[in-house]
């Protein structure tokens, strides 16, 4: 085992100690809200936040403190020795907020205060945001302190035979039998991709620099299996993030939100068309608690934004097709609450004919006989 890996240890145990942490406290929340997901417990909300610091600080602890620093000075020796690429700048930022972070943990920690005190609960509720930058971000200094540096991957192709393969795997691409299976990017940033190059019922792994649907693409060599490429290959690096600011724990709270099914059976059991309208109008909602049709829009979009960061042409595809549907729910959205609000303005409610089916139904009386049946009567076959 590497001194790498010693040091890694310690901050995988604590990210996943902090995954457990965050889905016992988000099932504790959901006992504080009703069922549109507003809080109506929150003295019960301040404690559950209180035990999730709690935990969070016995984590760090436990898992991190004795290692963090050793952590931070490894991934920035491994840092400095990669080749130039468009993300290190990048990651040395977060090495840096890492250390910060540290440092503050360590402060805090060293002005203990009476155990389940009021003070101790606002001293763990400063140092959460600390412990959660760790949970979110430190698998990049974990995956730099992991870097082996004596990969480094050669092209096992001469110039020749690499011209060979790639026209070969682009004439595969033009008939449709370049089937990409996995993708990644490289330290120095550029995409990787495993693909079955198929030709005759037979095929081969291959391994494309570049963008597949781009031109300039390249094949870097062919392989037995996945495995084998995957030996020779160079290291697949952390993907990157749609939104910077984003900490899977540390989201908002959910917002109301009334499902779909809710609102279909509020029509269902309206007999005014205001009551009609009012449901329908609560798809078209807007703001804070926005209903059904307006997060499918914010949906539609967010996916595109998400297809565009791919910076791939597939992506750039992608991303203008679910822009333009975006536009269409959009459009829709105003048509269903012009729809709603005439429906409102009607003042009208069902005929009283529309009754509803009786649930039992009256027997025959006792003394009653019931009624003859109508005589059986019974057709000759034809023949023919």
């Amino acid at each position: 085992m590497t001194p790498g890996s010693n040091l890694t240890d310690g901050a995988r145990n604590f990210r996943l100690r902090m995954a457990v942490i965050d889905r016992e406290t988000e099932t504790a929340l959901d006992m504080t809200r009703d069922r549109y997901g507003r809080t109506v417990r929150p003295d019960a909300v301040a404690d559950v936040r209180a035990r999730r610091d709690r935990a969070a600080v016995e984590a760090y602890t436990t898992y991190l403190a004795p290692g963090a620093d050793a952590l931070l000075d490894t991934a920035r020796r491994a840092l400095d020795e990669l080749p130039p690429a468009r993300h290190l700048d990048g990651w040395r930022t977060v090495l840096d907020s890492l250390a910060a972070s540290t440092a503050a943990i360590r402060r805090g920690l060293e002005r203990p205060t009476a155990p389940g005190t009021a003070g101790e609960r606002a001293q763990y509720k400063a140092l959460w945001p600390h412990l959660t930058a760790w949970a979110d971000h430190g698998f990049i200094a974990s995956h730099l302190a992991d870097l082996d540096q004596r990969q480094h991957h050669k092209a096992p192709l001469t110039g020749e035979e690499q011209q060979m393969w790639t026209a070969r795997a682009r004439a595969a691409q033009r008939r449709g039998e370049l089937e990409l299976t996995e993708s990644w990017y490289a330290a120095d940033g550029q995409p990787i991709t495993l693909a079955y190059l198929v030709e005759d019922d037979d095929s081969t792994v291959v391994a494309l620099r570049g963008d597949p649907d781009a031109p300039g693409w390249q094949v870097i060599g062919h392989y037995a299996h996945e495995y084998e490429a995957g030996q020779i290959l160079p290291a697949a690096v952390p993907p990157g993030v749609l939104r910077a600011d984003v900490s899977e724990l540390n989201r908002a709270a959910p917002a109301p939100e009334v499902s779909l099914q809710e609102l279909i059976r509020d029509i269902v059991e309206s007999q005014h068309a205001g009551d009609a309208s009012n449901a329908l109008l609560g798809v078209t909602q807007r703001g804070h608690d926005a209903g059904p049709m307006v997060r499918l829009q914010e949906l539609l979009e967010t996916g595109a934004q998400f297809a565009g960061a791919l910076e791939t042409v597939q992506g750039r595809q992608i991303a203008a097709r679910l822009a333009a549907l975006g536009r269409q729910v959009a459009f829709l959205t105003r048509e269903v609450e012009e729809a709603a609000e005439d429906l409102g303005a009607t003042v009208a409610v069902l005929p009283p004919h529309r009754t509803p089916v009786p649930r039992f139904r009256p027997g025959p009386a006792v003394d009653t006989a019931p009624p003859t049946p109508p005589p059986r009567t019974s057709t000759a076959a034809r023949h023919r």
